[in-house]
């Protein structure tokens, strides 16, 4: 199985911009004052399926402010909002959650990445790639106004997080903070390509544990979206290997 970088289509004609965001996130955490990183990472999950409007008010206006928190106030937060995530949701500082809100304008494509962290796609394209088999997609609404007269229907991809970077395309790791026990990160490399053996067997489309900001999808989602002549995306496919290996090159950009 091949797998694939998704980018938004660069081309002129693909207008679209969403000015939007999410209601309730979890915060940042105050840096550890021996290694100065934030004790709990960060990522740019986003879970638009979960509503959180069924918690205390005083709770929600907490959640609506991404200021970074002491570790055991942003603990409490977290642990606020685990029954209400999906199973293996990463609940990590910069998790957002509810639907886009805001507003839209331009041309979409049938696919839309704005940011590289979110995925749109027209309610008609959803439909034809569930139908041809792709699986992982669950497509939620968004409350975004647009000013135009032609206004998309678009639904924002809940993603889930599998993969990993293959350890030969990563700097050598340090040792973890002896206070907080956090482990300084890492720029997505240059050149990168992904652990074969991380990678899931039953969604065609995920966000990469490793780097949360880049959108992976398997061949069959590639293949249908280029069958069914979708557009607004482009594809870089990337080598994979299994550690101890020699990856395999991507062939095809």
């Amino acid at each position: 199985m091949k797998f694939y970088q998704l980018r938004g289509d660069p081309s002129p004609r693909y207008t679209g911009n969403l000015n939007a965001s999410r209601k309730w996130r979890l915060p940042g955490v105050e840096p550890c004052p021996v290694c100065d990183l934030q004790p709990e990472g960060h990522t740019m999950a986003q879970y638009p399926s979960v509503d959180l409007s069924g918690l205390p008010p005083e709770e929600l206006k907490k959640l609506s402010d991404s200021w970074p928190v002491p570790r055991e106030e942003f603990v409490r937060r977290r642990e606020l909002v685990r029954p209400l995530a999906p199973p293996g949701a990463e609940l990590k500082p910069g998790a957002a959650f509810g639907p886009l809100q805001g507003t839209g304008l331009g041309y979409f494509g049938q696919l839309f990445i704005q940011n590289p962290w979110f995925f749109c796609i027209r309610h008609e394209a959803l439909e034809r790639l569930q139908s041809a088999g792709v699986r992982g997609l669950l497509g939620c609404p968004t409350q975004v106004r647009f000013r135009t007269r032609h206004a998309p229907e678009l639904r924002d991809l809940q993603l889930e997080i599998h993969g990993r970077f293959h350890p030969d395309c990563l700097p050598p790791g340090e040792p973890p903070c002896s206070t907080c026990g956090a482990v300084r990160g890492y720029s997505v490399p240059e050149l990168y390509w992904l652990d074969a053996t991380s990678l899931p067997e039953h969604v065609d489309v995920f966000r990469l544990a490793d780097a949360s900001t880049l959108i992976i999808a398997s061949e069959r989602l590639v293949d249908a979206v280029l069958r069914l002549e979708l557009d607004g995306v482009v594809f870089k496919e990337l080598g994979t290997g299994a550690p101890g290996t020699a990856p395999t090159p991507g062939a095809r950009g």
